[in-house]
């Protein structure tokens, strides 16, 4: 668990890189519709989250920094008998100022006024401009009278580049849950099942390990499906001598896991599988070893171009010159994304790729990130050899990023041919 005493460092942090005479306002998100009077399970807004742990819905936060103040103000629901008997009990305002180090605390009624207060002696307003506050009135109202507006989000964002030790420790705590998550698949029974018999038991072990929720919709793709890249239908049969792209991970107390492991629906790999297999498992953790502060994201997927176009080459499944089938991008054919994205409360996590000026952003200690290479083929693809075609092959893991290196947090989910296939049990 992270300690209010890091949360209140975070908000100390934020505060110090705002411009004097400005009031930023967050909010947290909201209940969504599901079905008619239902409503999705809800997840608080990640950036609020991040900078006060406060996971209730109808409450946002002020930070003030005139010349007369500098401080955080918090404001929450009232107490409510009969809305708790529906939703819940509250924290309210008394236990509020109890629990969270924020200067001062208010009932959620209170915001516009006290907004409004501090907005008349501002300069500057800092708010996140990706959202919609059209129906916040005192925003609209008095926003207008500022002629500075700023992005509130893009400090946060920054900020949340680096993670902390306690950030690490449940990203590790997630990544451990999920590894149980995926060995037992791939020692699961998968012979006459279906996609979503597999996800099911994922997702079981998810919750039955104290993981709330999955960090994204888990995908299960059985042959040919892995060849569509956000498959999240999971409907199919899992066919014998076909393999399953899983991509799953769980979310434990909002800090993801994002791990992809490419498996035999009866436990062995034919030769072909295992040809372009042992192809992404090399670029895998080719890539993974290159790995170190002052190494930007681009240099990995230059390489990894570069590795997979060879290794394509050498199987037949690419033809003509390196430097031509480089230069005409060829190989997006067969590997059409990126070599990984930043990761932590989001599984894409919500931090920049380029700075203040435009230029890339380098890999420095305490940054974490994806690697996953893949190659997939459709199964109509005639231009590659027949042995190859309707296979879809991942392999990802999460990536800490060291003083003098990396720490790879999922090498503990197998990723070998021997070792999955060692993992298959037969009733």
């Amino acid at each position: 668990m992270i300690k209010e005493s890091e949360y209140k460092k975070r908000r100390d942090k934020l505060l110090k890189s705002l411009e004097k005479n400005s009031v930023a306002v967050l909010f947290s998100a909201k209940y969504k519709i599901r079905s008619n009077d239902t409503e999705y399970p809800f997840r608080q807004d990640s950036n609020f989250y991040y900078l006060t742990g406060f996971k209730e819905d109808e409450s946002s936060l002020i930070f003030v920094k005139n010349k007369d103040s500098v401080k955080t103000i918090l404001f929450v629901s009232k107490k409510d008998e009969v809305k708790e008997l529906w939703s819940g009990k509250r924290v309210g305002e008394i236990e509020a100022k109890k629990r969270f180090l924020v200067d001062e605390v208010y009932t959620s009624d209170k915001f516009e006024s006290i907004l409004k207060e501090h907005l008349l002696q501002s300069k500057t307003l800092y708010f996140d401009f990706a959202l919609d506050y059209s129906k916040v009135k005192i925003l609209k109202r008095y926003a207008k009278q500022l002629a500075i507006h700023k992005n509130l989000s893009l400090h946060v964002e920054q900020m949340r580049l680096t993670k902390s030790k306690a950030e690490v420790k449940l990203i590790k705590k997630a990544i451990s849950i999920t590894k149980e998550a995926h060995h037992g698949a791939m020692s699961y029974y998968k012979l006459g099942k279906n996609e979503y018999e597999l996800q099911s038991e994922i997702e079981h072990t998810f919750k039955t390990n104290g993981a709330y929720s999955d960090a994204y919709t888990s995908i299960v793709a059985c042959g040919n499906s892995a060849n569509t890249l956000h498959y999240i239908e999971n409907n199919k049969p899992l066919e014998n001598k076909k393999l399953i792209l899983i991509d799953a991970g769980c979310e434990f107390e909002y800090y993801a896991s994002d791990i992809t492991r490419s498996i035999p629906v009866n436990g062995k790999f034919t030769q072909a599988q295992m040809d372009l297999y042992n192809l992404v498992l090399s670029v895998n953790k080719e890539i993974v070893k290159m790995i170190k502060p002052g190494i930007k994201r681009s240099n990995l997927q230059d390489k990894t171009i570069s590795l997979l176009t060879k290794g394509l080459m050498k199987l037949g499944i690419l033809k003509g010159s390196y430097k031509t089938l480089i230069k005409k991008e060829k190989y997006k054919k067969y590997y059409p994304h990126g070599i990984g994205h930043w990761m932590g409360i989001d599984v894409h996590d919500q931090a920049p790729y380029k700075d203040s000026k435009g230029k890339e952003i380098s890999l420095n200690k305490g940054m974490i990130l994806t690697i996953e290479p893949g190659i997939y083929i459709d199964k109509d693809d005639k231009d590659v050899p027949k042995k190859y075609r309707g296979i879809g092959i991942r392999i990802e893991d999460d990536i800490l990023v060291t003083k003098d290196g990396y720490e790879n947090l999922s090498k503990d989910i197998v990723k070998e041919i021997r070792d999955i296939e060692k993992l298959y049990s037969i009733p």
